[in-house]
């Protein structure tokens, strides 16, 4: 398999639903009132677990893509460049994954039922627990504020190659 030189349609297509997604996901998530035990979930958990899930869904297809789809380094970058941008990405697919998959396993231990949109119910991949709930909480909390900065790593990373360095590189993953 030759790997492209640019990114696909569907690759770049997916790549911005996530970013807009998780630009919608962390809002939610910061501005929800805190759940407390016996208490029902509301709409705005609803739609953060949607969106989660959603998030989670297209990740996975975004990875099996990636890995069908090999995207040729930009031949022109610095090899320690190029190291760091791959160790990056692969960093993001591995935190958005454990980010949502903790997430979707906090609500689980909570006892709450999840569905996506209030139409597809989801299974439950724990029993209630809550001493499992918290540190699983904790765990989440902990991959969103690492995704978070990761992301953030990847956004400057992105305007450097466009106001400093002047190159083509942020153009590969942008509409033609």
């Amino acid at each position: 398999m030759t790997a492209q030189l640019h990114y696909g349609t569907p690759a770049k297509i997916i790549h911005w639903l996530i970013v807009a997604l998780l630009a919608v996901q962390y809002p939610i998530g910061w501005l929800m009132p805190d759940i407390h035990r016996g208490m029902t979930p509301g709409a705005g958990m609803t739609f953060h677990l949607s969106i989660g899930i959603t998030v989670l869904a297209l990740t996975a297809l975004r990875l099996v893509w990636r890995l069908t789809h090999p995207v040729a380094p930009e031949s022109s970058l610095p090899a320690w460049q190029r190291l760091s941008s791959e160790a990056v990405h692969w960093l993001l697919y591995a935190l958005v994954l454990a980010t949502t998959l903790t997430g979707w396993l906090f609500a689980s231990f909570r006892g709450w039922s999840v569905s996506i949109f209030y139409l597809v119910p989801l299974p439950m991949l724990a029993s209630d627990n809550e001493a499992a709930g918290r540190t699983v909480d904790g765990l989440h909390q902990a991959m969103e504020l690492a995704l978070l900065v990761t992301i953030v790593i990847h956004v400057a990373a992105a305007l450097a190659h466009i106001f400093v360095y002047r190159d083509r590189v942020m153009q590969r993953m942008l509409p033609r």
